[in-house]
């Protein structure tokens, strides 16, 4: 026995040494990619030495003597810290990500062959200005001199991650980088799927009046009556299942109410405590880890340029010069149109047009995948646009037979010069400047702010589709492509596009929320982003009578709710102060808790608040009664709680009050029923999942961001290495945004939010500042991949300094780059 446990004890420490060499192994061949940030290096493609020094942040500061040889230490820098991301995100445009992940993501790269993006990007290249095609070509070479400097040196392959899955990285190239502002336009872009969801709700509801309750417009001015959908497509079903979503983390396309969001104020001289401009800005997008910004300086002829970039792209896309500011919001541009386009029953390579029955315009692609036979698409376009498949956002369920869908996105442009337009808005030197240069902007659409010295401004930039008045669905539906009234008739002239310039009142802002009244064709939107942070951030701003840096500051990390202040009152109205005192341990005492902590709460989304989460989950489960009653399982596709919807409801605007009623009961409850069966429902489901003990509940615990790692997030054991979680304070309808998930059974989770921050002050500008939400770095062994996460979750920000001394004083180290 003795002899058995010694052999046991000796193949117990053989094992564990294995394993400490087996870890000590990975961690020696992971730790190889890791970048010297203190180095020189001959690289071909200079016309003289390129310095880089990183600040204590990890922020690379660029010098060059020429623009090319700047953008080229861009493209090397970018390359250092965040390859692996590069690499994925060109895969994943190219429609190339199943050759790395197999047959999981073939339905992703499907969608991308059809769009046809990435061949969109190589035939916009000769679009761009003589200046964008040299700094295209630098970055490129900047890129490619990282790479060859990984090859010569066995540098790890370059990031941790391409040990773990064979994907090879062929030389970066110009187009690369136009498409990924293509690949940032169909991660911003939400029409698609409004279209079909308002489509099917269409079909599924029994009084077409009841359709602008539930998907309602913006607070303003109504519209005209749409069209019913099934008058259009006789014969579809009241409700079809469709395909299931892909929630793959690499899918690029975003669930509905996940497309871009942003927030961007500026007050003029007349406002602001120092006599200068201000401008803040926080753009919003999906979180992940390492973040889709990345902080970076470059120094042009024109002088200096800080702010956020995105690998792969050689722009700062949000920042400041000396002399000017800019922030981007999402517009909410209506830039997509569905085309339900009739095939030719006698020949089914033809579909109608208005001059009768053409042939579409196809063309073979192969999708090679990782261990299995590769797939041959043939891809088919009309008119209109590419044809998508119809388990693309469900579109099956609004497609008759015999019929398929195409898509009208001013993306889809072979002369997309966006990418020009980037380049010139960093050389601008005005406010007049910028506007001009944004012209050639074609998509996503943005909203601009911008200040210099004397001026703030605003401004919708991007394309803007030029429809007939008289189109069927004021481009709120899928439409008869085949009727000359639905076809896009070029674009609307950029003059036309919103435009504010020195307001009287000095103050300037956007939250993705309605910006005008104009109507159909000149109306850029009926979907707007949001109807709530705009009456917080008027509150702020009038507050005020001049402004400061903090000022600012202190309005992008509020976290009091206008929606929480407002509606609460509305839904409670009948429940508060009522009833007789209950038993400890019975709902109803359950109910009078909740509510008595509910009645004395300011409506502040403070992560360590229990209120918040009972708030939020009362929300929920409102709007799961209300709807779920007349939609069937239509209502699962409602994640998100519409606060338009429920005021309209509660205070019956024309009509509402009847989603209170259930139809299948024999009852009629009122809307204070539904209010007190939905607080039981959410004091429930936080009992199941954080405990009946209501005063000690944290939102935080519920509300973490999820900075997950889009590869190696839901690996056992490795996910605790790359996955960045935090306990975070906001919500869906606070300025500092915290879009949740709304999906079980973690619906709060916050996926969506502010990655990246800054404040400009050009009366002082190197006090502006500016954070991302995880660190500059994308390799998980860096110091740097989260080191700014801690700093984002305080609402602590970094120095946006341009003076070269400041970074050189303290740096993380000093590449220099010189000419082989």
């Amino acid at each position: 026995m003795r002899q058995v446990f010694r052999w046991l004890m000796r193949i117990a420490a053989g094992l564990v040494v294995l394993v400490v060499l087996a870890v000590g192994l990975v961690y020696f061949l992971a730790s190889q990619s890791l970048p010297d940030y203190d180095q020189t290096e001959q690289v071909t493609g200079i016309s003289g030495p390129v310095e880089i020094i990183r600040d204590n942040a990890n922020v690379p500061h660029i010098f060059g003597e020429t623009d090319p040889d700047v953008f080229f230490g861009l493209g090397y820098a970018h390359a250092q810290d965040r390859l692996w991301q590069m690499t994925m995100m060109r895969r994943t445009v190219q429609g190339r990500l199943s050759e790395v992940f197999g047959a999981r993501t073939a339905r992703i790269d499907r969608l991308l062959r059809r769009l046809d993006l990435y061949r969109l990007a190589q035939q916009s290249l000769a679009a761009q200005d003589d200046y964008t095609r040299a700094a295209l070509e630098a970055y490129a070479a900047g890129v490619n001199a990282r790479l060859s400097e990984i090859n010569e040196k066995a540098l790890g392959r370059g990031a941790p991650e391409m040990f773990l899955f064979n994907a090879p990285m062929a030389p970066w190239v110009p187009a690369d980088s136009i498409a990924m502002i293509k690949l940032m336009g169909l991660q911003l872009s939400g029409h698609l799927e409004e279209e079909v969801l308002r489509a099917r709700t269409s079909l599924m509801l029994d009084d077409p009046a009841r359709l602008l309750d539930i998907l309602p417009d913006a607070p303003g001015t109504g519209i005209a009556a749409l069209p019913e959908y099934a008058q259009m497509f006789p014969g579809l079903p009241r409700y079809a299942e469709g395909t299931p979503p892909d929630d793959d983390p690499l899918s690029p396309f975003p669930k509905r109410g996940l497309a871009g969001a942003s927030n961007a104020w500026a007050a003029a001289p007349s406002r602001s405590a120092s006599g200068g401009t201000l401008l803040a800005n926080d753009p919003h997008l999906g979180f992940s880890a390492p973040s889709t910004w990345y902080l970076a300086r470059i120094e042009l002829q024109d002088g200096g340029v800080i702010g956020a970039t995105v690998p792969g792209i050689p722009a700062i896309l949000t920042g400041r010069s000396r002399k000017l500011g800019w922030g981007i919001t999402s517009s909410y541009l209506d830039d997509q149109d569905v085309f339900i386009e009739r095939v030719n029953p006698q020949n089914p390579d033809e579909y109608l047009t208005p001059d009768g029955y053409k042939p579409f315009e196809t063309r073979p692609s192969i999708i090679q995948i990782k261990d299995a036979a590769p797939i041959t698409l043939t891809l088919r376009w009309t008119e209109n646009g590419p044809v998508l498949p119809g388990s693309h956002y469900k579109l099956d369920t609004v497609t008759p037979p015999g019929h398929v869908a195409a898509l009208g996105w001013t993306a889809l442009t072979p002369d997309d010069t966006t990418m020009s337009a980037a380049m010139d808005l960093m050389r601008a030197g005005t406010v007049r400047q910028a506007i001009t240069a944004a012209e050639k902007y074609v998509a996503p659409s943005q909203n601009l702010m911008l200040i210099d010295a004397e001026t703030i401004a605003f401004k919708t930039i991007g394309a803007v589709p030029r429809r007939d008045p008289q189109q069927q669905s004021k481009g709120r539906l899928p439409v008869q492509g085949w009727r000359t009234e639905n076809r896009w008739q070029g674009r609307q002239p950029y003059a036309s596009n919103p435009e504010f310039i020195s307001p009287r009142g000095g103050i300037l802002g956007n939250t993705n929320n309605k910006i005008l009244e104009r109507p159909f064709p000149n109306h850029i939107s009926y979907v707007w982003g949001d109807t709530q942070r705009i009456n917080r951030w008027q509150r702020l701003m009038q507050a005020r009578q001049v402004h400061t840096r903090d000022s600012l500051v202190e309005a992008q990390l509020d976290t009091v709710s206008f929606t929480a202040r407002s509606l609460l009152p509305l839904i409670g109205a009948d429940l508060w102060f009522t009833g007789e005192a209950a038993a400890e341990g019975t709902p109803e005492r359950q109910r009078q808790v909740a509510l008595s902590l509910l009645a004395e709460w300011n409506g502040e989304m403070n992560e360590h608040l229990p209120e918040p989460l009972i708030y939020a989950a009362w929300l929920r489960a409102l709007q799961t009664r209300l709807i779920e009653d007349d939609l069937g399982p239509l209502a699962d596709d409602f994640k998100h709680v519409d606060p338009v919807f429920i005021e309209r409801v509660y205070r019956d605007i024309d009509g509402a009050a009847v989603w209170c009623d259930v139809r299948r009961s024999a009852p009629k409850e009122t809307c204070t029923d539904m209010a007190r069966l939905a607080l039981d429902d959410a004091l429930v489901w936080i009992g199941e999942h954080y405990g009946t003990a209501l005063e000690s509940l944290r939102w935080g615990d519920a509300h973490q961001a999820t900075h997950d790692h889009p590869v190696l997030g839901k690996v056992p054991l490795l996910r605790y290495f790359v996955n960045i979680r935090q306990s975070t304070s906001g919500g869906d309808n606070t300025l500092q945004r915290g879009r949740t998930s709304g999906e079980d059974p973690n619906p709060f989770l916050n996926v969506h939010g502010a990655g990246y921050r800054g404040v400009y002050d050009l009366a002082d500008p190197d006090s502006s500042v500016f954070i991302i939400s995880t660190g500059q770095s994308g390799h998980f062994l860096s110091r740097h991949y989260d080191d700014l996460a801690q700093l984002w979750r305080r609402g602590e920000y970094i120095p946006m300094s341009l003076d070269v001394d400041l970074a050189r004083a303290a740096s993380e180290g000093i590449t220099r780059l010189i000419p082989r």
